[in-house]
């Protein structure tokens, strides 16, 4: 059989030959297992439901596997009306959860329609050597464990038990979010119908669906809006090198430099005459109270202008004058026209 095939049935003709080449005659007890004593395959047998086979399935079959060397792991699973009788109602029909089994890896050889409790007629049949399952007692209508028979005959392979993991485990979880799985679904096109769900009810999960897209969308705008404000920003930091902020601080400064020079320009300087050197002679004739010929004419049109400045003082000082004085005779006359007029009503 190939690795990558799944395993056969128990009526296929590969598990038929694979069982005609055992002789079942030579009794195999656990302590020959243990010591590799055993010169054939040592055939296991794991029974259960198997419904929606997970992680804890897998573990159970991969320590019966593993408990010998060159072990053949025969897996028995229940069929529908069993399941139903004996435990109640599956998600995965009998069919599937064949399927299901026959694709994990550890398993050799699936039997359909396997028995609730196992008899003497079907260990011989199957020609199986030891049983697996975990040792909590399996109780039915009828038992109180149905692994009795088993443990009796020293055939009975202990397996542990995968904490937090199992069918009721699933269907609780289910159960507990029913709202969220059945919006779930009818987001991916099922109907009410096939949900058994009422109509209000399908109104009532389709708007909550609507408000959660919105909600979604509305998340997904804010971050590209976040993580394009983040490039923007790194983009313009990066546009300035290491020293971004010393180069931005410096640019701002000259900038700002240049728009105050372009707003308030510097002043020109005031146009005075040159002045002409003073020789020597000339600061000499001064201490002495004398001065030269060429200083005269300067001195002379100084005097003009300050005697022109005086005058125009004077005459603006005489025209103020003039108008305060025209001013007061007139409040004089307007007072005392007003006391005639009083005087008059008197």
């Amino acid at each position: 059989m190939s690795h990558a095939s799944p395993a056969a049935f128990s009526e296929d003709p590969e598990a038929l030959e694979e069982l005609a080449q055992i002789d079942y005659s030579i009794r195999v007890s656990l302590e020959m297992a243990h010591q590799g004593l055993v010169q054939r395959k040592i055939r296991i047998y794991a029974d259960g439901i198997y419904d929606m086979f997970h992680t804890g399935h897998a573990r159970q079959l991969m320590q019966a596997k593993a408990a010998f060397p060159n072990v053949y792991l025969i897996v028995g699973v229940c069929n529908d009306y069993l399941t139903n009788k004996n435990k109640g109602k599956t998600v995965m029909n009998e069919e599937e959860r064949y399927e299901a089994v026959r694709h994990c890896r550890y398993v050799d050889e699936v039997v359909k329609d396997a028995p609730w409790e196992l008899t003497e007629d079907f260990l011989t049949k199957h020609k199986i050597d030891f049983v697996a399952h975990d040792d909590i007692p399996y109780t039915s209508s009828d038992t109180e464990d149905v692994y009795t028979l088993i443990k009796e005959k020293g055939m009975f392979l202990v397996t542990q038990r995968t904490e937090g993991i199992s069918t009721s485990d699933l269907v609780s979880r289910i159960v507990r979010d029913y709202d969220v799985y059945v919006r779930r679904n009818l987001a991916r096109g099922y109907t009410a119908r096939e949900l058994n769900v009422s109509f209000l009810n399908e109104k009532k999960f389709i708007l909550q669906n609507k408000i959660d897209e919105i909600k979604d969308k509305s998340h997904e705008i804010i971050q590209k809006w976040e993580d394009k404000s983040r490039e923007f920003i790194n983009n313009f930091t990066q546009l300035f090198g290491p020293d971004g902020l010393n180069n931005l601080q410096n640019l701002w400064n000259t900038g700002a430099g240049r728009i105050k020079r372009a707003l308030s320009p510097a002043p020109s300087p005031p146009s005075s005459p040159e002045r002409q050197p003073v020789s020597t002679s000339s600061s000499s004739s001064s201490l002495n109270g004398s001065y030269s010929s060429n200083d005269r004419p300067s001195r002379n049109r100084s005097s003009s202008r300050q005697r022109k400045m005086a005058k125009m003082s004077k005459t603006a000082s005489l025209d103020k004058y003039s108008d305060d004085e025209e001013a007061d005779k007139e409040d004089t006359f307007n007072n005392e026209e007003l006391r005639e007029k009083r005087s008059e009503k008197v």
